[in-house]
Order: structure tokens, then C-alpha cells, then sequence
């Protein structure tokens, strides 16, 4: 049986990713439109402000004052997600 162990080990890791991956980073609410991962600026022209949640997994959720949900950013590989939980980022 002790012969699956690494593989059970490395499913379990892979769970843990998962779920990491899908928890907040961070929470912005906020009107500049000169942040790293922007590339809506017509989002908070003439002072408009925007609620940005972003992912572990590098996606950020934009919530615009009509309540319109918008995606940005690009969604980490399972590899490079697997180096950022494993430094502790």
C-alpha cells in the first residue's frame, strides 16, 4: 500500500492548490486607472469608482458602479501556481 504514497501526497498538494487558488489576494475599491493589471482605464474615467477583487490564481474580478462584472488578467498554470503556494505568496 506504501507504494501510493507519493501519488496520494501529491493529490492531496494539488486539493490544497485548488482551493488556494480560488481565495482572495486582495480587495480594492478604488477610482485610478494606473494599476499593474489595468487595462480598463474607461472603467473609472471622469472619477467613477471600481470594486476589484484579485485572485490567488491571477484573475481579477472588476465590479463597475452599474453592478457589471468584468475579468482581467490571466489565470496562473497549474506550475507556476504550484511555486507561488509553495514560496508562501
Amino acid at each position: 500500500m506504501t507504494q501510493y504514497k507519493s501519488e496520494v501526497e501529491q493529490q492531496a498538494i494539488l486539493l490544497e492548490l485548488e482551493a488556494w487558488a480560488k481565495e482572495t489576494k486582495s480587495y480594492h475599491f478604488h477610482n485610478l486607472s494606473n494599476l499593474w493589471y489595468d487595462d480598463r482605464p474607461q472603467d473609472t474615467k471622469d472619477g467613477k469608482y471600481v470594486a476589484d477583487t484579485i485572485y490567488n490564481n491571477g484573475l481579477v474580478e472588476r465590479v463597475l458602479e452599474n453592478s457589471k462584472v468584468v475579468i482581467m488578467g490571466k489565470k496562473l498554470s497549474t506550475q507556476d501556481l504550484l511555486e507561488k503556494y509553495l514560496k508562501g505568496e
